[in-house]
C-alpha cells in the first residue's frame, strides 16, 4: 500500500510541475505577443528613418517629425509593457497553484470517498478462495424469500379464474397424495406470480415421486427457488440445479441458472464458459437465450475476454454425439472410423482453435477411446483438465470421460 502512495505521490508532483511551466510560459507568451512587439516594431521604424535621412530619401525636418511621432508610440509602447509585466508577474502562480490544489485536494476526496484506501489487489488464488468463501455463506432460501414483498393476487385477474383456482388449492390441500394435482398448482401458482406457493407445489411433487423425479422436475424447482428469492440462486437452488445436472448434464434451465450462481458469487470466468456454451449449443428459441444475450458480452469483460457472440446453435450438430458413439461400437474397426471419423477430426480441430464446454471435451475423450486412440485420449484429457482445473462440475465430466476412454483411473 505504501509504495501506491509513493507513485501517485510523483505522478502528481510530475503532472503538477508541467501544469505550472506551462502556465507561465503561457503567461510570458502572452506578454511577448502584445507590447513586446510593438516596441521592436517601433525601434524598428527608428532605425529606418535614420538610414532614409542618411541615404537621402526624406528632408531632415520631415524625418524629424516622423522621427517623434515614433518615439512617442514607442514611450507609450514601453508603457504598456511595463505595466503588463506588473499585472502578470504573480497572476500564473496564483493561477497554477490553485489549479493543482483544486486538482490534488479534488483527487484525494473523490479516491477517499469512492475508492478503497488500505486495500491491495487480490491475487487470482485469493479471489478464488474469497468468491468459495461467497458461495459457501450466502443467505438462505428462507431470508431471500422473506426480504420480499409478500404476494397479493393481480387486480385484473379474471374472477372466473381466480374461482377455479381456489377450487384447484382446495382439492389438492384434500388430496395430498395426487401428483398431477400438485403439477397442475405449481403450473398455475407460478401463472399468477404466486412463485413460493408454486415452489412449495413443486417440492412436493418430488417427495411424491421420489426415485421417479426427473432431471426436469428437479431443473423446474431449481427455477421456481431462483424466482421466489428475486433472481438470487440460493444454496437451497444450488442444490436442486446440481442435482437436475447429475441427472441431465445437458439441462438448459439448469446450466443457465447454475452459470448465474458462479456469477453472482464472484466467478465470472466459469459462468461465462456455461453460458457460451449455451448459446453455441441452442437452439436459438430457447427461453434461456435471451437473458444470456443480455448479460454475457458484460460478463466476458468481467471474466477477462475477447468475445463477440457466436452463431447461436452453430455447434450443436458438430461433433459425434452419444448415440453416434454407442453404434459404434457395434461397427468394424473400418466402419466405426467411417461414421464417426471426421466427426471426431472437426471437433477436435474446433476445440484446439475456438475452444467449447467441457460437454464437447469429454465427448471427444469418449470418441477417441471408442476409436481405440489412446494416446491421443489421454493427451487430450490432460488438457482438458488443465482447461477445467477451477471448474469442479466439468472435472466430474472429463473424469468420467477419461475413465470410460480408460484413460484415467
Amino acid at each position: 500500500m505504501l509504495s501506491f502512495w509513493v507513485v501517485a505521490t510523483a505522478i502528481t508532483l510530475m503532472v503538477a510541475a508541467i501544469l505550472i511551466r506551462a502556465v507561465l510560459r503561457g503567461a510570458k507568451r502572452e506578454v511577448e505577443s502584445r507590447a513586446a512587439s510593438d516596441v521592436a516594431v517601433y525601434r524598428a521604424q527608428l532605425d529606418e528613418v535614420d538610414r532614409d535621412v542618411a541615404r537621402g530619401v526624406i528632408a531632415k525636418a520631415d524625418a524629424e517629425r516622423v522621427h517623434a511621432e515614433i518615439a512617442r508610440r514607442l514611450i507609450a509602447a514601453d508603457k504598456a509593457q511595463s505595466a503588463e509585466h506588473a499585472s502578470t508577474d504573480r497572476a500564473p502562480a496564483y493561477v497554477a497553484f490553485a489549479v493543482i490544489t483544486v486538482a490534488v485536494l479534488g483527487s484525494v476526496i473523490s479516491y477517499w470517498w469512492l475508492g478503497a484506501p488500505g486495500y491491495g489487489d487480490m491475487a487470482l488464488k485469493d479471489r478464488i478462495a474469497f468468491a468459495e468463501e461467497v458461495r459457501l455463506s450466502r443467505p438462505k432460501q428462507e431470508v431471500a424469500e422473506a426480504s420480499l414483498p409478500p404476494f397479493a393476487d393481480p387486480i385484473d385477474i379474471d374472477p372466473r379464474y381466480k374461482e377455479l383456482l381456489t377450487q384447484l388449492r382446495s382439492t389438492v390441500a384434500r388430496r395430498p397424495d395426487d401428483v398431477q394435482g400438485h403439477v397442475l398448482l405449481a403450473q398455475q401458482e407460478r401463472r399468477i406470480g404466486n412463485f413460493i406457493a408454486a415452489k412449495e407445489a413443486q417440492q412436493r411433487v418430488l417427495s411424491l415421486k421420489g426415485a421417479d423425479v426427473t432431471a426436469q422436475d428437479l431443473a423446474d424447482l431449481g427455477e421456481l427457488q431462483v424466482i421466489s428469492a428475486g433472481g438470487y440462486v440460493s444454496p437451497e437452488a444450488e442444490m436442486s440445479l446440481r442435482a437436475a445436472l447429475n441427472k441431465d448434464p445437458q439441462n438448459g434451465p439448469a446450466r443457465y441458472y447454475l452459470g448465474l450462481m458462479l456469477a453472482q458469487t464472484g466467478r465470472p470466468d466459469q459462468a461465462f464458459r456455461i453460458w457460451d456454451a449455451l448459446l453455441r449449443a441452442g437452439p436459438e428459441d430457447a427461453v434461456w437465450i435471451p437473458p444470456i444475450l443480455e448479460q454475457i458480452e458484460e460478463l466476458a469483460q468481467l471474466a477477462g475476454v475477447r468475445y463477440s457472440i457466436p452463431a447461436i446453435g452453430g455447434t450443436a450438430e458438430r461433433g459425434p454425439t452419444a448415440a453416434d458413439v454407442a453404434n459404434a461400437q457395434d461397427m468394424t474397426p473400418a466402419e466405426r472410423m467411417e461414421m464417426i471419423g471426421s466427426m471426431v477430426e472437426g471437433l477436435s480441430e474446433r476445440l484446439g482453435t475456438e475452444g467449447g464446454p467441457a460437454t464437447d471435451w469429454a465427448r471427444l475423450i469418449s470418441s477417441l477411446g471408442v476409436l481405440g486412440e489412446s494416446q491421443r485420449a489421454a493427451a487430450i484429457y490432460a488438457n482438458a483438465i488443465d482447461v477445467f482445473a477451477d471448474d469442479k462440475d466439468a472435472l466430474e465430466l472429463i473424469n468420467a470421460a477419461g475413465r470410460k476412454a480408460g484413460v484415467t483411473d
